[in-house]
């Protein structure tokens, strides 16, 4: 069978291609179940330490694919169509290992959803993100309300829901919707991912699951998990590698332990 995610190692980086172009990428089941499959790999890897997707062609992903969509028979197959994208994106997004999209093009509605999933996110000049899901008398259902709604002010995220206009990488930039914008985006995510790639994976994890986890807390509940988990860092092997070099005056070399 033809993988419509592919796999490939760049190092210590793991790149994964959405490889349906002739369809804009769309993302079907297929999809997702591969991308559980590269992330039973990825996590098991302690020498794969970033992943980085992107779409091949001129699509980072148009979105769901409306031709398994056309089989959906009434709502509860739908639920349980969307449901298995928000299990593959919220695995994603609470992976261990950090996660970067290359935003090569359109990303909309399950596209934009997986790129909103992803930790970091680099765009081409040319990219648009958009969940036109109003438009066929849906809203997004695998996690971009809700993901549009804290990472947007309330008023762009309304717009972008209740319009389904897209926005481009300037304003998607200047809303803090992307972390920059580049020409070549694949070859800028890999080099962030190599850069992210010599951290400590233990700190990185941490630093991912407080800003998930801590965004939901009451501020002091947030001070004290800070605390619990900055101190359990304390006493990892990476910590004490990373003050040795610094003392050293060189770059340190994790191992995640």
């Amino acid at each position: 069978m033809t993988s419509v995610l592919r796999f490939e190692r760049r190092e210590r980086v793991a790149l994964l291609v959405i490889d349906r172009p002739a369809r804009l990428n769309a993302i079907g089941s297929d999809t997702v179940a591969e991308l559980h499959q590269h992330l039973d790999v990825i996590e098991a890897d302690p020498e794969l330490r970033a992943i980085v997707i992107t779409g091949e062609g001129r699509a980072f992903s148009a979105g769901a694919d409306i031709s398994e969509l056309d089989t959906l028979q009434n709502g509860a197959d739908f639920g349980r169509f969307v449901k298995g994208l928000t299990d593959a994106y919220d695995r994603l997004e609470a992976s261990p290992v950090p996660s970067i999209a290359a935003i090569n093009g359109m990303a909309f509605g399950g596209g934009c959803e997986l790129a909103l999933a992803c930790d970091l996110r680099l765009a081409a000049p040319g990219a648009r993100l958009g969940v036109p899901e109003i438009k066929l008398g849906l809203l997004p259902a695998a996690g971009g309300s809700q993901r549009l709604t804290r990472m947007l002010p309330t008023a762009i995220a309304k717009h972008m829901l209740m319009t389904g206009a897209p926005i481009d990488a300037a304003a998607a930039l200047q809303f803090g919707l992307i972390n920059s914008v580049h020409d070549d985006v694949l070859a800028a995510a890999l080099e962030l991912a190599a850069s992210l790639a010599e951290g400590p994976p233990a700190a990185l994890a941490a630093a991912k699951r407080l800003v998930h986890e801590g965004v939901e807390l009451p501020f002091a509940a947030g001070i004290a998990l800070e605390r619990q988990i900055v101190s359990a860092l304390f006493d990892t092997a990476d910590r004490t590698e990373g003050l040795t070099a610094f003392r050293e005056k060189r770059q340190p070399k994790f191992e995640g332990k």
